[in-house]
C-alpha cells in the first residue's frame, strides 16, 4: 500500500517481549520518534513474568515518556478453549490421528486474540469504530517488533487504516542487538512473550516453566490433559476430534514429554565443539507470539 499523507497517530504493537520492549525504550529515549500509544493485546493467559514486565515498563519507561499503554483483549484463551458454549479460535495443537499418523490443528488464535483487538483499538484511536468507514488517507503508523534476523516475517497491513513499519529492521538491529541495548538500560531480564500454554514453545521454554514456576507448570499440564479430545465447543456441536490433541510436538502428555532434550536451536547457541548424540536432540520450535508475525510459523 502507498500512503501519501502523514499518519494520524503512531502506535506500537507491544507484546512485552524483547523486540517490542526495545522499540518502546528507543522511543522513550528519543532515539526513535515519539509514540502516541502502545497497545498490548492480552490473551488472558500470559506467563506471570510477562505481566510483571509489562507493569514495570509501563511504570519506568512508558509513563515518564508520556506514552500511554492500552491493554485490549478478546477474552481468555484458556477459558474459552474449555467452554463448550464459547466459539473458540483454534490453537495449533499437535494431533495424533487414529491411524497413528501426526497432524496439527489450524492456528486461528493469533488472529482472534492478538490481531483483532489491536485493530479494534486502532479504529477507536482514529475515531472510526466498527462499522464506521475509515476515510481514505486516514491511517495509523503501527510499529511491529521484528528484528533483522526475522525480516522474512515482516508483512504489510491487510487494512488501509494501518501502515506497518519495522523500525528495528530500518536500524539494522538483530535480536542480539536488542538484548544488548536492554541490558545496558537495566532490562536484561525481558521475557519472551507468548501464551503460557502455546504449542509453539520449544523445550527450553517448557523447561523454564517447569523449573521456575510450579503453579504455572501445573496449570499447563492440566490444560494439556483437558484438551486431549480437542476444543470443548467442537465436541458440544457434535464435531469430535478424530484423534488426540497435545501441547507438545512429541504428542505425549506434557508431564511425560521429552522436554529435557535439547533442540537444535539450543545446540546452535552452545559451543560448536560440544559433542552430542543425535538421539539427544529434539527438532522443534522456539516460538514466541508476535501479534502480526507468529514466531511459531517456522521451526528452529
Amino acid at each position: 500500500m502507498i500512503y501519501t499523507t502523514e499518519p494520524a497517530t503512531r502506535i506500537l504493537s507491544l507484546g512485552a517481549g524483547v523486540q517490542s520492549t526495545t522499540l518502546l525504550l528507543l522511543s522513550a529515549l528519543g532515539e526513535l520518534p515519539k509514540l502516541d500509544y502502545a497497545v498490548f493485546s492480552d490473551t488472558g493467559w500470559e506467563p506471570s513474568k510477562v505481566y510483571r514486565h509489562l507493569d514495570e515498563v509501563e511504570r519506568k519507561i512508558a509513563r515518564p515518556a508520556n506514552i500511554p499503554i492500552l491493554r485490549v483483549s478478546s477474552g481468555n484463551i484458556r477459558k474459552d478453549a474449555l467452554d463448550p458454549a464459547h466459539r473458540f479460535a483454534s490453537m495449533p495443537l499437535y494431533i495424533l490421528n487414529q491411524d497413528g499418523s501426526p497432524g496439527m490443528t489450524r492456528r486461528q488464535c493469533t488472529g482472534e486474540y492478538k490481531v483483532k483487538p489491536i485493530k479494534r483499538q486502532v479504529r477507536q484511536i482514529l475515531g472510526y469504530p466498527h462499522p464506521a468507514r475509515v476515510p481514505n488517507g486516514v491511517y495509523a503508523e503501527q510499529w511491529i517488533g521484528i528484528s533483522t534476523d526475522e525480516f522474512h516475517r515482516a508483512k504489510d497491513s491487510d487494512v488501509r487504516y494501518t501502515r506497518h513499519t519495522f523500525p528495528l529492521i530500518e536500524l539494522g538491529m538483530s535480536r542480539a542487538d536488542c538484548l544488548k541495548l536492554l541490558s545496558e538500560h537495566g532490562w536484561g531480564a525481558t521475557p519472551k512473550s507468548s501464551c503460557l500454554g502455546c504449542p509453539f514453545h520449544g523445550n527450553a521454554q517448557w523447561r523454564e516453566i517447569r523449573d521456575t514456576s510450579p503453579e504455572e507448570w501445573a496449570d499447563v499440564v492440566e490444560f494439556d490433559a483437558a484438551i486431549r479430545a480437542g476444543n470443548a465447543r467442537a465436541n458440544a456441536d457434535g464435531r469430535p476430534l478424530l484423534g488426540q490433541a497435545y501441547l507438545h510436538r512429541s504428542r505425549l502428555p506434557l508431564d511425560q514429554a521429552p522436554v529435557d532434550k535439547l533442540t537444535r536451536a539450543e545446540l546452535r547457541s552452545l559451543q560448536p565443539q560440544l559433542d552430542l548424540d543425535e538421539d539427544e536432540l529434539e527438532d522443534g520450535p522456539e516460538g514466541g507470539c508476535s501479534p502480526f508475525s507468529c514466531r511459531g510459523e517456522a521451526v528452529a
